[in-house]
């Protein structure tokens, strides 16, 4: 528990010994804690330095504790400063790190990453740097981290991360994955299911990607990729995924359920056909003798529906989900 503050379990569990016991003999204390005496008195002599234990001045070869308020107040006030220092330490190299990668060459854009431990560390790093979202695409079978090792996404979407992950059906009938995605789902994380997912994918801040390289009889390998425009194109790739699979749900039951993605109205799809057909909002909303703001509130209603962000774009969803016919050569 007092790691953080340099304490390892022996001189933590040395600490508490002695402020339980107010003060102690060396072999009082060793008998205590079951070490040998010499291993006492190493630690004791490290509470020393950190302040938190001292010798007795009225009796040789006994021990007292700090008082725990003042003496871990002074530690922890210590680390505080520290860890603010790292922090504006770790900003101004970031700084300097853009300022310097302005135009970076094409080799910094990409890193590969091989072996399963380092994998895993870059994989937890990439999270735990995010600030703004993280986008995932996971398939049945992980590369080099299950989503029980992952400790990363608990803190990350602690600290306001937000989550979109699609996942392929198989990972629903895997032995722990209805418990993770239950889990996913209580941390307010946003969740689809398709049959297939292409590729194993995770995106932080839109800033930096990881996809796996690993083949057939060669161990872990990743690809970490900068911004640039294969970052935009494995956004892509997501956001393509993402339109495509059902949403899931936690039920009050605590199970995991899947919703499916509701459809256009007819009244949806006259509006959808007459904007393609090249006339106006105001021109739809006088032709279907509707408001000119509830065309509106439809029309951005079926982008959200899509997952897309321009009208273009919306055009070529409704083609490709049959909501509307393609004219004669289309």
């Amino acid at each position: 528990m007092l790691g953080a503050i340099g304490l390892d379990e022996r001189h933590e569990a040395a600490y508490r010994a002695l402020v339980s016991i107010g003060a102690a003999e060396v072999a009082d204390l060793a008998h205590r804690l079951a070490l040998p005496e010499p291993d006492t008195e190493r630690a004791l002599r490290r509470l020393e330095r950190q302040g938190l234990a001292a010798q007795s001045s009225s009796r040789a070869g006994r021990w007292v504790a700090a008082p725990p308020a003042v003496a871990l107040g002074a530690l922890l006030t210590q680390h505080r400063h520290q860890l603010e220092q790292a922090e504006l330490a770790a900003v101004l190299l970031a700084e300097e790190y853009r300022a310097e990668a302005a135009e970076p060459a094409v080799h910094d854009l990409i890193e590969v990453v091989t072996g399963a431990s380092a994998v895993a560390h870059r994989f937890l790093q990439l999270q735990l740097g995010a600030t703004e979202e993280v986008c995932a695409l996971v398939t049945g079978q992980p590369v080099a981290v299950t989503g029980r090792e992952n400790e990363a996404e608990d803190r990350a979407a602690s600290r306001g991360v937000a989550y979109r992950v699609v996942i392929e059906r198989e990972v629903l009938i895997q032995p722990t994955g209805l418990t993770e995605l239950a889990a996913a789902l209580g941390r307010q994380e946003r969740v689809r299911v398709t049959e297939r997912v292409p590729t194993k994918l995770v995106i932080a801040d839109r800033a930096l990607a990881m996809v796996p390289l690993t083949g057939r009889g060669a161990g872990p390998a990743a690809l970490v990729v900068h911004a640039s425009g294969l970052l935009e194109s494995l956004m892509g790739l997501f956001e393509a995924v993402w339109r495509e699979g059902l949403p899931l749900r936690l039920g009050t039951d605590g199970a995991v359920r899947e919703d499916g993605l509701p459809g256009p109205d007819p009244t949806d799809l006259e509006i959808l056909s007459l904007l393609l057909a090249g006339m106006t909002d105001a021109s739809v909303a006088k032709q279907l003798d509707l408001g000119l703001r509830t065309v509106q509130r439809r029309v951005k209603g079926l982008m959200e529906l899509s997952g897309v962000t321009t009208r273009l774009q919306l055009g070529w969803h409704a083609y490709e989900r049959g909501w509307v016919a393609r004219g004669p050569g289309g």
